[in-house]
């Protein structure tokens, strides 16, 4: 665990779940809470939906959130009427693996949304889960695809290199 900077072993995953520091966090539910750090998004008595429950993104993001003090739903492709749902949070953690799945339908003013999805269309661009264009003017803040969480995915991946050397010399 203390070389798994990308949270690949069932040891480093008890360390989100338990909320201990077991290892590290994977890098990109990682990433979006410095996001929300960087932009002074307190969590704290916030409604947050995660779309998606890979162990990769979705229920790691959850229990992040339920760290700082979120109330989470963990939406996916079985949850009844997931725009409702979606559009009753503050905070809107899109890992969902599908182009363009959210929509307007899905969103209100006033949420932030956090896309992690990476596709790519049929115009052989890049985009997220989120379908940015009819999205962007409804909601406070939303992160681009691409742009938004893939940079600051490697930018913990290095952080957790760095930190687990640190770590290993000062043993």
């Amino acid at each position: 665990a203390e070389k798994d900077v990308d949270c690949m072993t069932d040891l480093s995953m008890s360390g989100v779940f338990t909320g201990k520091k077991i290892g590290f966090p994977p890098c990109t539910p990682q990433a979006c809470m410095e996001i929300l750090d960087h932009y002074g998004i307190d969590c704290t008595g916030k409604k947050a939906v995660v779309i998606g429950r890979s162990l990769v993104v979705g229920k790691p993001a959850a229990m992040m959130l339920v760290k700082k003090n979120a109330t989470v739903t963990i939406c996916h492709t079985r949850t009844v009427d997931m725009p409702s749902v979606a559009k009753e949070a503050d905070i809107v953690i899109v890992a969902a693996g599908r182009a363009g799945v959210v929509g307007a339908d899905y969103v209100r003013e006033g949420q932030t949304i956090i896309d992690v999805g990476i596709n790519v269309n049929a115009e052989g661009k890049l985009c997220g889960d989120v379908d940015y264009d009819k999205v962007v003017d409804k909601v406070s803040a939303i992160t681009p695809v691409p742009g938004g969480v893939g940079p600051m995915t490697i930018a913990m991946l290095m952080n957790n290199c760095v930190e687990a050397a640190l770590r290993m010399n000062n043993r």
